[in-house]
């Protein structure tokens, strides 16, 4: 019992933590460019991580092999989605850029089935995994827009299948290997902060921003590293090492409501029928992926 309560609390914290990350973006988008607001993320969620694991007596891992998986867990989990989450939400409101990352556990599914590390679905998760994109579809509505919109919506949804690959990657090669989830999740953002600011000065620039950044642009920034990004990632790392990857994604599902509702309630962002109407379906489909879930046969771990 106390250990479901303690995997329900950190996926409440991680939810709200990780629905709260589209409103911070958007607001830092109002005086940086967004290569700046990956950057500063990545460097202030790295160096709360480090102090962290440093003033508890832990260490960053020395191995070499590790620091290599370390920095391509990196590139997809970090460096890559949160670039195109800056670039995507110049022109996609907060609450649809939650809404979209929610697809994160459809292809999580999608990359178990092409590997060989999730069994053929049933009729129930097939039919989630179609209905899952259906709602994406009626929330992107490619045949109403095109552009800056459209590349936007692209871009999330980039980040949200970069999200699903990371987590395999990251449960596979990363966790339950000996070193602690603090110094791989600290080493894993100071790996990321590098990779960013390597490719800051090619990114584009996305119009320029305020001479100098207003002091709400400043404040979404450090919120957005210090907890969006540090404190959500070791959480993250947490549930991965405790629960696995698909259940590390699936907190993807309760992202839609909290970035909907900051969205409409702090920026004033409409929630039109349309948006409303493939949210639920996105939901009714990632709900129908999870039914029935067949239990592993005896031996198989």
């Amino acid at each position: 019992m106390r250990t479901a309560s303690l995997y329900w609390s950190r996926v409440g914290v991680l939810a709200l933590l990780w629905g709260s990350t589209f409103l911070w973006i958007r607001l830092a988008l109002d005086g940086l460019r967004p290569a700046e607001v990956t950057v500063v993320r990545c460097a202030l969620g790295a160096l709360v991580l480090t102090a962290v694991c440093l003033a508890r007596g832990g260490r960053l891992p020395r191995s070499a092999g590790t620091w290599r998986h370390i920095t391509v867990a990196a590139f997809f989990c970090n460096a890559l989605p949160f670039t195109l989450f800056s670039l995507g939400q110049q022109s996609v409101g907060s609450g649809l850029a939650g809404l979209l990352n929610a697809t994160t556990p459809l292809w999580s599914l999608l990359i178990g089935l092409a590997v060989g590390t999730d069994r053929a679905p049933g009729v129930l998760r097939l039919g989630g995994l179609l209905l899952g994109f259906g709602g994406t579809l009626l929330i992107f509505a490619p045949w109403r827009h095109g552009g800056p919109a459209g590349w936007g919506a692209l871009a999330i949804l980039g980040a949200a299948l970069s999200y699903a690959v990371a987590f395999g990657y990251m449960r596979r090669h990363l966790v339950g290997r000996g070193t602690p989830t603090l110094s791989l999740s600290a080493a894993q953002l100071l790996a990321a902060t590098a990779l960013t600011a390597l490719a800051a000065p090619v990114l584009p620039a996305g119009g320029p921003p305020p001479a100098h950044p207003g002091a709400t642009a400043l404040v979404a920034v450090a919120v957005l590293g210090v907890l969006a990004t540090g404190v959500t990632f070791h959480l993250t790392y947490r549930i991965i090492a405790s629960e696995g990857a698909t259940d590390a994604a699936t907190v993807g599902y309760l992202l839609p409501v909290v970035s909907l509702l900051l969205g409409a309630l702090v920026l004033g962002e409409p929630l039109g029928p349309r948006t409303l109407a493939g949210m639920a379906v996105v939901l009714a489909g990632v709900a129908m992926t999870r039914l029935r879930r067949a239990p592993a046969p005896a031996g198989a771990r």
